[in-house]
């Protein structure tokens, strides 16, 4: 789930590179939410897919602490 990376992630040091393509796809999705600013591979690439991670951005700080609240 795009969620579960958003809070694995929350108290890394950036740039952060990943390398599951789970990893990958559920980055993708935060990236088109707003909540991560990345530099993915293009889809449909099959070769070595890594990406990296730059920040969380606030809309994703704001998302994380939202989720911290319904979670308590």
């Amino acid at each position: 789930m795009p969620m579960n990376l958003l809070h694995r992630i929350e108290n890394a040091s950036f740039p952060l590179s990943i390398h599951e393509e789970a990893d990958i796809q559920c980055a993708a999705v935060l990236v088109a939410a707003g909540f991560l600013d990345a530099n993915l591979p293009a889809p449909g690439i099959t070769e070595r897919r890594d990406g990296v991670i730059l920040r969380i951005t606030p809309e994703g700080r704001a998302a994380l602490r939202r989720n911290r609240g319904t979670q308590a």
